[in-house]
């Protein structure tokens, strides 16, 4: 499959811990085109409500809260490791990957009106072209896309992979038994949610991650793009 003529726009949607944010990175780099991470927007959304003593299901003062929504996100690296998020200004990279607020970030997106509010946000990011990652991305916010996947992994593989995710910020990082249990329960929260629940668009390619590495993922996703080995 080649590049269809216009702006680039590949999409990739999973569950918590599948390494989309991982893939997602590196295929922007390799494509040259921008990374719009919504799961970061979403997890803002949950920090900024947390210091404002807003309840995550409180919808119309989240939906207010979204009007004026300054997030920004820096450059990623050569590598494609790390991505700067901004809100107002300041660096909330570190202070939105706890797990607190990835609870929060489930719940605030279950919020229907919360989800149309940031739709214009999402798709404007992505008028010249990007890779967007999410978990309605070529369900909802992108169902034309040109190119979609559904990355997903097993359970206790994707609960692996967020417990090494929170160790590197933290020396004693919860179990991985309550990793998993929290993974679960966004899983389940994200899958039975009314608005945009998390699922695998009909014409996206599902690429189960649990036995392949992070290389071998993109590699799959590239090809399927048509951008080859080359890139």
């Amino acid at each position: 499959m080649s590049h269809r003529a216009g702006p680039l726009l590949v999409v990739i949607d999973g569950p918590a811990g599948a390494g989309k944010t991982s893939v997602a990175r590196r295929v922007a780099a390799a494509l040259g085109v921008p990374l719009l991470d919504t799961g970061a927007i979403y997890r803002t959304l949950a920090l900024v409500a947390q210091r404002r003593d807003i309840a995550w299901d409180d919808e119309p003062a989240l939906v207010q809260l979204c009007e004026a929504f300054p997030i920004a996100f820096g450059e990623l690296d050569s590598a494609a490791r790390a991505q700067t998020v901004r809100f107002a200004g300041e660096d909330v990279t570190a202070a939105i990957r706890t797990p607190e607020i990835s609870q929060g970030a489930s719940k605030v997106s279950a919020v229907p009106g919360v989800r149309a509010a940031l739709l214009g946000i999402q798709r404007a990011a992505a008028g010249a072209g990007c890779v967007a990652e999410g978990r309605d991305m070529g369900t909802v916010v992108f169902p034309d896309a040109p190119f979609k996947f559904f990355v997903t992994a097993d359970l206790r593989t994707r609960a692996e992979r967020r417990r090494a995710e929170l160790a590197v910020a933290d020396a004693e990082p919860p179990s991985l038994d309550a990793v998993e249990r929290d993974v679960a329960e966004r899983d389940d929260r994200d899958s039975s949610r009314a608005a945009a629940p998390l699922r695998r668009a009909d014409d996206a390619i599902e690429v189960d991650t649990s036995g392949l590495s992070l290389d071998e993922v993109v590699a799959r996703i590239l090809a399927h793009i048509g951008a080859g080995p080359q890139v």
